[in-house]
């Protein structure tokens, strides 16, 4: 038994690279967790969004609290893009004595670790994990992005009304609470704009998406539906370049990635996501950003071996800024008097002002960026914002 004990806290410290801030010789230092993917199927996404906190932590490694300066400590835990790993690795931040929590990249995973969450009082704060359940029902997660509801309810609208798309095919990871959520959310705009949409899911672990590329040629699909991971989105895309179909792949914001960029780049495929931000809506982090990330080998591997701007990037970037305000609005690093806070901080960040609505700790968000993806330069085209509201 206590071989068995060894192990596994032999194994959870390994989740636990070495912090990207700095400790004060006194002891005044607040601790953020990173709750991220940094392998696994969302292991590209997840890397990207820490990139964009550990930047804004190199630009602001301190906060002010109560007249005193403390150093800022990321403490990063990979979730491996797992549900069974979540808990572990929420738990192991717990330990850490974290003040707040940031992320994950992925809504499944983010489910999953909140109750170690709730349960031990810290306060977590969701990036670009988009499904309802995240905060649903809860006083301790919190959100600075759109909803998938939002974000499906725009994709079916551009489907029918921008693309005059009648028939939809319509492809969601088995038991992926993402994918299968925003699928759902599409199906039903979509059926009550007078569209048809054709349902279906594949296993984890599948890397053959002929079947279903034939089913959505058969079906006589005008779109092609699938807000997958990058890792299976790389995979229609290649496959459905080999087998010649041309109809419009559509997705969420999991395919805004150079991953896509470099997957698509040649070939003959038509992709349109929707997404957070647009590189070149603030030029000053866009170049500020590049700069960072081109000064270190490792920093460029994990941004996918370029220097795109990918709009989790600039969410994390805001995630960062936006718990430091609400640990400055507390004046206490305890996580209690944090989660309190967050209720009424507000910011103005690179993907526009923050601040929360009051049951759900969900952002006030109305906006939707659209992105075409150019297969002949490998960059994305921006195309009209899409603004509830107005």
């Amino acid at each position: 038994m206590k071989r068995i004990l060894f192990i596994a806290l032999a194994i959870a410290a390994l989740l636990v690279p070495l912090s990207a801030g700095g400790s004060s010789e006194d002891g005044t230092t607040v601790r953020i967790g990173v709750f991220e993917p940094a392998s696994g199927d969302n292991g590209a996404g997840g890397k990207q969004e820490t990139l964009g906190i550990q930047y804004a932590q190199s630009l602001t490694p301190t906060v002010e609290i109560g007249g005193t300066v403390y150093d800022v400590e990321l403490v990063l835990a990979d979730n491996e893009s797992s549900n069974d790993r979540a808990a572990t690795a929420a738990s192991m931040l717990v330990n850490e004595d974290v003040s707040v929590v940031l992320g994950s990249y992925g809504s499944g995973v983010s489910i999953a670790g909140s109750d170690i969450f709730r349960a031990a009082g810290v306060p977590a704060i969701g990036v670009t994990c988009t499904n309802p359940q995240v905060t649903e029902g809860n006083t301790h997660y919190f959100r600075i992005c759109f909803l998938d509801p939002f974000q499906g309810t725009v994709l079916a609208a551009y489907a029918y009304n921008t693309l005059g798309a009648r028939t939809a095919y319509c492809l969601a990871k088995l038991g992926d609470d993402y994918s299968s959520g925003l699928v759902n959310y599409f199906v039903e705009e979509f059926e009550a704009l007078g569209g048809k949409c054709i349902m279906e899911t594949f296993p984890d672990g599948n890397s053959d998406f002929t079947s279903y590329i034939a089913n959505a040629r058969n079906g006589g699909a005008e779109v092609f539906f699938s807000p997958t991971s990058t890792e299976a989105a790389q995979l229609i895309i290649d496959q459905s370049s080999s087998q010649g179909l041309t109809i419009p792949l559509l997705a969420g914001d999991t395919w805004d990635s150079n991953v896509i960029l470099q997957a698509a780049k040649g070939k003959d495929v038509d992709i349109t996501v929707t997404t957070f931000y647009p590189e070149g809506a603030n030029q000053d982090f866009d170049n500020g950003f590049k700069e960072w990330v081109n000064a270190d080998s490792t920093r460029l591997a994990n941004n996918g071996g370029d220097d795109t701007v990918a709009a989790v990037t600039a969410m994390g970037y805001d995630a960062y800024n936006f718990a430091l305000q609400a640990i400055r609005n507390a004046g206490s690093t305890d996580p209690a008097d944090v989660m309190e806070a967050i209720w009424t901080t507000e910011i103005d960040g690179v993907t526009g002002h923050i601040e929360l609505e009051s049951v759900n700790g969900d952002a006030v968000r109305n906006t939707v960026y659209v992105k075409h993806c150019n297969t002949e330069t490998g960059a994305w085209d921006a195309l009209p914002a899409v603004v509830v509201g107005e």
